[in-house]
């Protein structure tokens, strides 16, 4: 075929590079990145969990910029647009970047007609970290796509290991157990390194496989923990306090253990990264990350969240409760098909008062009509209406619709769910109730 030209030609010719879309492993992708070269001169931190990883990057990025430093940031899945996966000194890279490390990529994939197959994760991780190392970069933040000891980020030897919290998700892949999943995240630790574990009660094998390898362990509750009021809430760890803290400006009480996780990694650090308090009060305070409990101001109000497992559905069921009284709930719901997807319509079942079952444009989402029928086994309320629709904007439209100017609309379950409304762009999302 004819050498791609544009990034949504090379997104598709990585498509088909693969037979499968997701192989565990790093033989393959090493290969390639040593025959690439690919390293970094400034220190690396690595992000893996179930939960709250874009959240834990997104801090660490805010906090870092306000002290001066220019950061890369790689966090997968996207949203709308591919360039939002890299992120250089805040700013989303170009695809005039992404395509010429993509070229690069393939050159080193092809050397020497010896062809190493690599999937669409493999081959765009590749190009991204390309990117970043051509950048002249202060740090570089890796979030984890996948587990984590056989995810392609590890093929980079991390500075400092960040565990999020860790639940049952991906069971297929990573293992049918907290104790399993928590494993192969803690593959991504180093012997001799930082590795902050935000998680309050992780698996014990997280635990020891730190202590086997020899990593700096520090545990939340243990080695560092937080305490706060309404008004604002404090730190402290190793040789460090910060308090007077303003919250995070992402929403949500899930938000302080994330954020005490990057205090604990900057804390860990700071002989090769220093920031001072101002920097990390500038940054927690600035800190933006679209559809992590994004609260869209208007009539009706309008949650998004990305929110795709029971574990994360849980969380956002707390923060909508949080929210105080609304006369109904609309939810627009559209998931993968392997997702656990009967814990998490019921743990947000009780708060929902119309469903707006969606298919998503993606051969591994549930069709909305089979949501609709899950739904409809398990309910316990005669009271509670449910359709089905097309897409997400079109879940989201009728919502609108039908929703009074005192309702909200929460739109969760996927990554698709809220990049398609959002490809709408925010002025755009409650127009057609406006105009009603």
């Amino acid at each position: 075929m004819n050498t791609p030209s544009t990034l949504d030609e090379w997104l598709a010719y990585c498509e088909q590079l693969h037979f499968k879309s997701i192989d565990m492993g790093l033989e393959r992708v090493k290969v390639v990145a040593q025959r690439m070269n690919l390293a970094f001169a400034c220190p690396v931190i690595t992000v893996a969990g179930t939960n709250g990883k874009g959240s834990t990057c997104a801090m660490l990025e805010a906090v870092l910029l306000q002290a001066g430093y220019r950061t890369g940031v790689y966090t997968s899945p996207h949203l709308v647009h591919f360039e939002e996966r890299c992120r250089l000194r805040g700013d989303v890279c170009s695809a005039s970047d992404l395509i010429a490390a993509f070229s690069r990529v393939e050159r080193a994939r092809t050397q020497n007609g010896s062809d190493i197959s690599l999937t669409y994760f493999e081959f765009t991780t590749l190009a991204i970290l390309q990117v970043m190392a051509d950048a002249s970069l202060d740090v570089v933040i890796l979030e984890v796509g996948l587990g984590g000891r056989l995810d392609a980020v590890n093929i980079i030897d991390t500075d400092c290991a960040i565990i999020t919290s860790i639940d049952l998700d991906h069971t297929e892949l990573l293992g049918p157990d907290r104790e399993s999943i928590g494993f192969e995240k803690a593959g991504i630790m180093r012997a001799g390194q930082p590795a902050v574990v935000s998680d309050p009660v992780p698996p014990q094998s997280v635990v020891d496989h730190a202590n086997t390898l020899g990593a700096d362990l520090w545990r939340f509750g243990h080695d560092f923990n937080f305490s706060g009021d309404k008004q604002q809430w404090g730190w402290a760890g190793r040789g460090k306090r910060y308090a007077g803290l303003a919250y995070p400006a992402l929403r949500g009480a899930n938000q302080l253990v994330n954020a005490s996780g990057v205090l604990a990694a900057l804390t860990a650090l700071r002989d090769r990264l220093p920031v001072t308090a101002q920097a990390v009060r500038n940054g927690l305070s600035m800190v933006d990350l679209p559809a992590r409990f994004q609260i869209i101001p208007g009539q009706p109000t309008l949650v998004l969240d990305v929110a795709h497992n029971p574990h994360a559905v849980a969380a956002l069921a707390e923060n909508l409760d949080a929210m105080g009284f609304y006369p109904c709930t609309h939810a627009v719901f559209g998931a993968m098909a392997d997702k656990d997807i009967d814990p998490m319509l019921a743990r947000l079942g009780p708060l929902v008062d119309k469903w707006y079952f969606t298919d998503l444009p993606t051969p591994r989402a549930a069709p909305g009509a089979v949501l609709q029928a899950r739904w409809a086994a398990a309910n316990m309320r005669s009271d509670v209406q449910a359709a089905t629709y097309k897409t997400p904007q079109a879940a989201l439209d009728a919502a609108i619709q039908a929703a009074d100017p005192a309702d909200r609309i929460v739109a969760f379950g996927s990554f698709f769910t809220v990049g398609d409304i959002l490809k709408a762009g925010i002025p755009r999302l409650l127009a057609p109730h406006l105009n009603s």
